[in-house]
């Protein structure tokens, strides 16, 4: 009754202390009782009824433990240190802890939780979750950002407002009238003289905003009262590391660089916002329902790459690095490695783990880090290699005119063989890639081209009307009749993926393929001629799918054996003369590109 009355009063220490008494009596009963030998029915009545209350509650020292290993779990997806928007000071993980447990929302918790065991851990997470919420700053780095030393040990509010540090103030001010103690800012939040910090940093950032209460954005280039358009110009939109703190935040408010609120939107969210929404849209080539509910993931990664083409960063690995979280993965932090190889770095991963090859459609310089990947994120700013699609009625109608032209055992086992390819892999910097394969013939340089950087070639493979192909790389001629060295061969290739076979993207896994595969080509018979089963339809419509035009590569042979893909200045589009003829697409292989 003490306890109850001392809690109602709000005096929660004295209320933990009268309950620490009241716990140690019962404890000092129940050893007694045990220890107690005459009457023994007595002393083990009272014995069982001591420990049956004593179950009914938690002690403080237990309340405590129970409360610690929500938090632990808690602070595993936020910054390592934060601001303190009440005192201005800079507190690690252990500092908030410890500020936690000294404040009224602890007191309150624990002497709530001692007498209400069964509700604890839903009271614990929503106490925990409220207290240790923070706001995230998204902004353009500027001259005289305040880093870590310069306010390590030091009262925010009391330092020089100027540059960057009155920027870092504001923030911090507007967090706290939001109601939000703790605020964090890439500037200042992380120690990046410590290299294991920092990596650590860069690939928790999109979780940290992911599970931010509200990211602040502030566009130092937005003037006050600036109508709508202005969003979309904002320097802001150009930005690398802008694209993640965009899409992983899940609620956002954008500010003028007076601090005022922009378009003077006062909804809670401004991912709420049609308007400012659209607008973004239209700045950003992002699609408005990727920006309100992005999720992390390898899904439409040719789209993603092209959203993060049109951006830039002031270290040019960043452009890599600002990437992992929004494809979901980890990416080795190694500043002085140059952009190709980081960039190469994380699309190795990208192909490797989702099996999408719809990033290898780009065109430019390619990769050092391998030939078939781009040099420059920017080689994604053009828009996918688009092809003609067939309709459904197109395809019934190919299918039909196939029957009895194609030899349905040579169909299905093209179609078998292709359904068996494993997915695209890398070794190392060697990319293993499964291709339908036609060798190349015949490569003569069109005339008057001597002075060109680029120059234009006319290509004839088997099987495939020919082609020009204009590319920096000065390619040996050859024919039929003055054939390369054996180790100078080219091939055009058509790189395989599994949609052909219309089955499941590779990157969605939410549904399984084991049942989807064609079984082995049976060919019943009647007296009217074969009966076309299932698996013969699908067969026939893999030939029609492969009758259309594709993207294609070129690759020339290495001395080593592997081969090298060969950059186009344009997408090469290639076609098979006749797709009655499923011979001349049997040739398949996994080739090694370097």
């Amino acid at each position: 009754m003490k306890h109850t009355a001392l809690h109602g009063a709000k005096r929660y220490d004295e209320a933990i202390q009268t309950f620490k008494i009241v716990m140690s009596k019962l404890d000092d009963a129940i050893d007694v009782s045990a220890q107690r030998k005459p009457p023994i029915l007595q002393a083990s009545t009272y014995l069982t009824l001591f420990a049956e209350l004593r179950q009914q509650y938690l002690s403080p020292s237990e309340a405590a433990r129970d409360i610690r290993k929500v938090i632990d779990t808690r602070v595993e997806n936020a910054p390592f240190r934060v601001l303190d928007t009440t005192t201005g000071l800079l507190c690690d993980r252990e500092a908030q802890i410890r500020a936690f447990k000294e404040c009224v929302e602890y007191k309150k918790l624990v002497s709530w939780i001692i007498t209400h065991p069964d509700f604890r851990e839903e009271r614990i997470k929503e106490t925990v979750a409220t207290y240790f919420r923070y706001a995230t700053l998204s902004h353009r780095w500027e001259r005289k950002e305040p880093l870590l030393q310069d306010i390590q040990d030091k009262v925010l509010y009391e330092l020089k407002s100027v540059g960057g540090m009155a920027k870092l103030q504001s923030f911090c001010k507007i967090a706290r009238r939001a109601g939000y103690r703790w605020a964090w800012s890439d500037t200042c939040c992380i120690d990046k003289s410590n290299s294991v910090e920092h990596q650590e940093a860069i690939n928790s950032m999109f979780a940290w905003y992911q599970h931010s209460a509200l990211t602040i954005i502030y566009l130092s280039d937005v003037p006050p009262s600036s109508k709508s358009g202005a969003l979309a110009n904002s320097t802001w939109n150009k930005r690398g590391w802008t694209a993640q703190e965009l899409l992983a935040s899940k609620v956002i408010l954008f500010y003028q660089n007076d601090w005022t609120l922009y378009l003077d939107d006062r909804c809670p969210n401004h991912k709420e916002s049609v308007a400012i929404m659209q607008e973004l849209q239209n700045a950003t080539g992002i699609d408005r329902q990727a920006i309100v509910a992005f999720r992390p993931g390898m899904r439409c990664a040719r789209e993603t790459l092209r959203w993060a083409s049109m951006r830039v960063t002031t270290l040019q690995e960043d452009i890599a690095y600002s990437l992992s979280g929004i494809f979901g993965v980890r990416l080795r932090v190694d500043y002085g490695e140059k952009k190709q190889y980081a960039l190469g770095r994380l699309l190795r991963k990208v192909i490797a783990q989702s099996g999408d090859i719809t990033t290898l459609d780009w065109v430019g310089k390619p990769s050092a880090f391998n030939s078939c990947l781009p040099a420059d994120i920017t080689s994604y700013k053009a828009p996918p290699c688009k092809l003609p699609s067939l309709s459904e009625d197109d395809i019934q109608s190919s299918v039909s005119s196939l029957r009895g032209a194609v030899a349905l055992e040579s169909a299905s086992k093209l179609y078998q063989t292709l359904d068996c390819l494993s997915a695209p892999r890398f070794t190392h910097r060697r990319l293993h890639l499964p291709c339908i394969v036609f060798p190349v013939t015949e490569i003569r340089r069109k005339p008057g081209q001597n002075k060109e950087m680029h120059c234009t070639y006319e290509v004839k493979a088997d099987g495939i009307h020919d082609l020009h192909i204009t590319t920096e790389d000065k390619l040996f001629q050859c024919s039929r009749t003055t054939p390369p060295p054996a180790w100078r061969t080219f091939l055009l290739v058509r790189t395989w993926t599994r949609h052909l076979l219309e089955l499941p993207d590779p990157a969605d896994d939410s549904e399984s393929v084991d049942d989807l595969s064609v079984p082995e080509c049976t060919l019943p018979s009647s007296e009217n001629g074969p009966v076309y089963s299932e698996s013969h339809s699908q067969a026939l419509r893999l030939i029609v799918r492969l009758g259309q035009p594709f993207g294609a590569f070129l690759l020339a042979r290495q001395r080593g054996g592997e081969y090298k893909r060969i950059a186009s200045d344009r997408n090469i589009i290639a076609q098979v003369r006749d797709m009655t003829c499923v011979g001349d697409m049997m040739d398949i292989r996994t080739m090694e590109i370097v």
